[in-house]
């Protein structure tokens, strides 16, 4: 079985021909495991990360009735922000680190939740799936397109297992909404896309000429620092990177693009069948430097046909001063006074909330974020499609995301947002984070899965090597 311990033994020991076997429990099956959920009707859950987002997803999953929750593993385990979460579990046991948990209480549970920074998702997935344990990872699924690819691999080798990554909205409204007007061809011949995220968000504040990584601080008593760091490279401590603002760094996370892109461009991504683009640019980038990610961006992802679909481009924008033009019929928005209507019909408003405009050659489509539903627009031309949009039947969701994964841990549904679908879009995601930290246009090749027109830019795909007694999590 693999642990810690092993891990620190065995990691710089490993060379680079050495076949590695599939790691799993020997005494305990899949379909041991089926038996076990079937008996007691719970699913026996392990959590890591329990403060903030964590905490809402336990309690969320707890709430289903369907699970029990077994185990709690935290970084900082007695830090306040975990405080909650103990107390409604105070017979859990406890582990700061995951490996710790999975070498001395892997035959306690099924399935493991993971509300950890966005470079920590990897490892986590990947050891339970060799253990096999079912899997929910928050979004976006990985922070590097390698770690995404490893990951759907993995997940592919094991379909009797669940995976499920965290954008809730894609078990809400919008998901039945999308995929039922797709199929009834009210969403068709889309060819461009317009996604936003104008929220100030926590790196806006920082210095943009900033020559190295912030002074370090003092480490909290309470806090692993090293089980925390994971996979990463080493840092010293720094409360610029720690309590949520992981996510500004490069080293650590992915920007607004992987926070809420995940919750923007789902169902757009899924159900136009988008996969990777052929061409990515950041064509915006104020603030770039080579730390932290730009106060705004904006980026084009351009898809090729698809079946009988049209090339499509996707723009993303965010920062606070960069919001796109809308099309005249958008709705209640602050219009800039000072930007005339331009040609075409379009308005540039001051504000918006974070969502999506998405054209066709027929209709323009209005959609928020998450499970936000889809309107057309103009209000005229949403009027003459009443009728047909009536005819339409938009199943009702059975589940929520959490109810959803944990159904699909006993075998009674499937995931909606499984690591071979959701996967694609965080490996698009990843080529938008390459294109923002270089501020360049990258051309890829989906065949080979490389970029074409820039060395530098191809190796940012696999990022930095792992950190010594990190590296096994590559190969299992």
């Amino acid at each position: 079985m693999l642990t810690r311990r092993n891990f620190l033994k065995t990691g710089g020991l490993v060379t680079a021909g050495l076949a590695i076997s599939r790691i799993s429990n020997s005494t305990t099956t899949a379909a041991s495991y089926r038996r076990i959920i079937g008996s007691n009707k719970r699913v026996n859950l392990a959590c890591i990360g329990i403060g903030n987002q964590g905490t809402y997803d336990i309690n969320m999953l707890n709430k289903t009735g369907l699970a029990n929750i077994v185990a709690l593993c935290d970084v900082d385990m007695e830090a306040s922000h975990t405080k909650a979460i103990r107390e409604k579990f105070p017979d859990a046991r406890r582990f700061k680190d995951f490996r710790e948990m999975f070498e001395k209480a892997s035959n306690e549970f099924d399935a493991v939740v993971a509300a950890v920074p966005d470079f920590a998702h990897f490892p986590i997935a990947m050891l339970a799936l060799s253990e096999e344990k079912h899997i929910f990872v928050e979004k976006p699924m990985s922070r590097t397109f390698l770690e995404a690819q490893l990951m759907i691999d993995a997940a592919k080798k094991r379909p009797h297992l669940a995976t499920q990554v965290g954008n809730q909205g894609h078990s809400e409204e919008n998901y039945f909404q999308f995929k039922a007007w797709k199929e009834a061809g009210i969403i068709k011949d889309v060819f461009s896309v317009n996604a936003h995220m104008n929220n100030e968000r926590r790196w806006h504040a920082y210095d943009e000429n900033i020559k190295k990584f912030p002074d370090a601080h003092p480490i909290p008593e309470t806090l692993d620092w090293d089980a925390w760091l994971s996979t990463a490279m080493y840092h010293d401590f720094s409360d610029q990177f720690h309590y949520g603002n992981w996510r500004s760094w490069y080293d650590f996370g992915m920007g607004a693009l992987g926070d809420w892109g995940a919750h923007i461009l789902d169902t757009v991504h899924e159900f136009l069948e988008l996969g990777l683009p052929y061409e990515v640019e950041c064509l915006r980038a104020e603030g770039h430097n080579d730390y932290f990610f730009p106060k705004s961006s904006t980026i084009r992802f351009r898809f090729p046909k698809r079946k009988k679909m049209p090339a499509v481009d996707i723009t993303w924008y965010d920062g606070v001063n960069n919001v796109p033009q809308v099309p005249e019929g958008y709705g209640n928005v602050d219009i800039d006074p000072n930007i005339p209507l331009i040609a075409g019909g379009k308005l540039q408003p001051t504000k918006l909330g974070p969502g999506k405009e998405i054209y066709s050659k027929e209709l323009i489509f209005k959609g928020g974020s998450h499970g936000s539903q889809l309107t057309i627009i103009p209000p005229e031309k949403a009027k003459a499609m009443e009728k047909r949009i009536a005819e339409v039947e938009v199943p009702k969701s059975p589940s929520n995301h959490y109810k959803n994964f944990l159904l699909a841990c006993k075998g009674e549904e499937r995931t909606r947002s499984p690591f071979e679908i959701n996967g694609v879009l965080s490996q698009v995601f990843s080529l938008g984070v390459i294109t923002q930290r270089l501020n360049i246009k990258i051309i890829f090749d989906k065949n080979t899965k490389t970029i074409t027109n820039n060395a530098f830019a191809n190796a940012f795909l696999t990022q930095t090597p792992p950190r010594k007694g990190w590296e096994e999590f590559y190969k299992l």
